[in-house]
């Protein structure tokens, strides 16, 4: 058995009343997808980058000097943006007749649009709004989660079968 076979298989046991009755099976999938990559994967893997291999230094590239987090932010991206492109193609949107390559591209454009999007909308909430930082990104989060689910379905996985 495939490995995207078993992650589907893994996600769908969670996949009941009243969950179900709720949202449709490839929202279920996304949102699984989408959680173990940003909330789990991601944090794990800043954690080594920027405890075990930053180990807290500053790194100075001549035109600009790059703070810890930041290099570690910068080195985690293109893992997540892996992880999180190959569970949406092979988990989430599984049956697209879109090439890999252009899925690839699509993928990358909407990841900066949501990069975009959070930005534009924490600026937006706190400094036009005037909405406390926490509650400002959490506003933004659902906005940006939304936008990446129909930017998924509709561009970069476009014509993906539903299950």
């Amino acid at each position: 058995m495939r490995l995207s076979e078993t992650i589907i298989r893994l996600i769908d046991l969670f996949y009941v009343r009243p969950v179900a009755a709720l949202l449709p099976r490839q929202v279920f999938r996304y949102a699984a997808c989408g959680g173990f990559t940003y909330l789990l994967f991601d944090p794990l893997c800043y954690a080594l980058c920027y405890n075990c291999l930053i180990g807290y230094r500053f790194f100075d590239l001549g035109f600009v000097v790059v703070s810890p987090h930041i290099a570690a932010m910068i080195l985690v991206f293109p893992f997540t943006f892996f992880v999180g492109f190959w569970l949406n193609r092979h988990v989430a949107f599984r049956q697209s007749p879109v090439g890999t390559g252009t899925q690839l591209f699509r993928y990358l454009l909407s990841i900066g649009g949501s990069v975009l999007l959070t930005y534009a909308g924490l600026k937006f909430f706190v400094e036009v709004c005037g909405i406390w930082p926490t509650p400002a990104k959490v506003i933004t989060t659902l906005v940006v989660t939304a936008y990446s689910f129909l930017a998924a379905k509709y561009f970069t996985f476009r014509h993906a079968a539903r299950e």
